[in-house]
């Protein structure tokens, strides 16, 4: 199967020109959206000056862009990706210092950063330099993690006298268990994407653009049959909230309630007749 490929400044300028099911009148002042092939949504952090630093509204943006997406029936995948040089280098540390706890704590403060996590299509984040703090836990909650050469992952928190907020204790302790995920968290060092990779946060892109491998993983993830897909997603994501008789038995329903789809009749017969499937996500 082959792919189209596009530089960053490509996709970046080709924005308007690819956006048609997404709202083409819809802009947003902190990320730039684009369709770097039919299929897939591709959203940018713009932030540059700040390095991507998330404050309130660039996270509004990301979530509002991406919900959007979520809900367009002719997206099969996401990507989220930042600069060269940053995907983004934390949380707006000017925006938060002078919190007090009875504010952080009545408004429940960073709870609305699991809008990814809760998404229905597969997230991919494509990550070029910095992944720090809440930039960090902001691409962990992709489903998928690719990383240029130049990613510098960490949870720097301890450093400000404070503790990652947006979910860097949970999900790395789950992904690379205790003994990394202190190291990370109590020493506040970045690792570099040769070690996260060796610890299993990223794979690593060597060769090309990290956004265009993005974008062809995006791509196969799309040409597949999309209820199967999210059924996929939603099953692997169990696994970490359910024991393994749990997950076992909710696997087992979901592959069940497949039987009852189109695409599940569709893709079989093509198999057996020895033709490619031809999906209508239903």
């Amino acid at each position: 199967m082959s792919f189209l490929t596009f530089s960053r400044s490509t996709l970046r300028h080709s924005a308007r020109f690819f956006s048609t099911s997404l709202r083409a009148d819809r802009e947003y002042a902190n990320v730039l959206v684009s369709r770097p092939t039919p299929g897939i949504a591709l959203i940018t952090l713009n932030r540059p000056k700040a390095l991507n630093a998330l404050n309130a509204a660039h996270f509004q943006d990301i979530s509002d862009a991406m919900k959007e997406a979520d809900g367009d029936a002719s997206v099969g995948a996401m990507i989220l990706t930042g600069s060269e040089r940053a995907f983004a280098a934390g949380a707006d540390i000017k925006e938060m210092k002078d919190k007090s706890f009875a504010e952080a704590y009545t408004t429940n403060f960073l709870a609305n950063w699991e809008v990814i996590a809760k998404l229905r299509k597969p997230v991919i984040a494509a990550v070029s330099g910095y992944a720090l703090g809440g930039g960090l836990e902001l691409a962990l909650q992709a489903d998928i993690l690719l990383a240029a050469p130049s990613a510098q992952l960490g949870q720097p928190e301890i450093n400000l006298g404070t503790i990652p907020g947006g979910g860097g204790t949970q999900r790395l302790a789950r992904l690379i268990g205790k003994s990394h995920t202190m190291e990370l968290v109590l020493t506040g060092r970045m690792i570099s994407a040769d070690e996260a990779e060796r610890w299993g946060i990223v794979r690593v892109v060597r060769e090309g653009s990290v956004v265009d491998e993005a974008v062809k993983v995006a791509s196969e993830i799309a040409s597949k049959g999309h209820v199967a897909v999210s059924a996929g997603k939603e099953a692997v994501n169990a696994a970490f909230e359910m024991s393994l008789a749990e997950g076992l038995r909710f696997e087992r329903r979901l592959f069940h309630a497949l039987f009852a789809t189109k695409d599940q009749k569709e893709g079989m017969a093509a198999f057996a007749e020895k033709r490619r499937a031809e999906w209508t996500h239903s």
